[in-house]
C-alpha cells in the first residue's frame, strides 16, 4: 500500500503489542492483532 502511494525505501519493524492493558486486549490476542512501526520516504 505504501509503495502504491509513491513511497520508497519502505522499512517495517517487528510486531508490537499495542493493545496490552486495553479493554479489547482479549479480542486482539484472539485475532493476533499487532501494530508495526514503519518508515518510508516520499521522493
Amino acid at each position: 500500500m505504501l509503495t502504491e502511494a509513491g513511497f520508497v525505501d519502505v522499512k517495517i519493524g517487528p510486531a508490537v503489542d499495542t493493545f496490552g492493558g486495553a479493554s479489547g486486549e482479549s479480542n486482539a490476542r484472539a485475532f493476533e492483532v499487532y501494530g508495526y512501526p514503519f518508515i518510508a520516504k516520499k521522493p
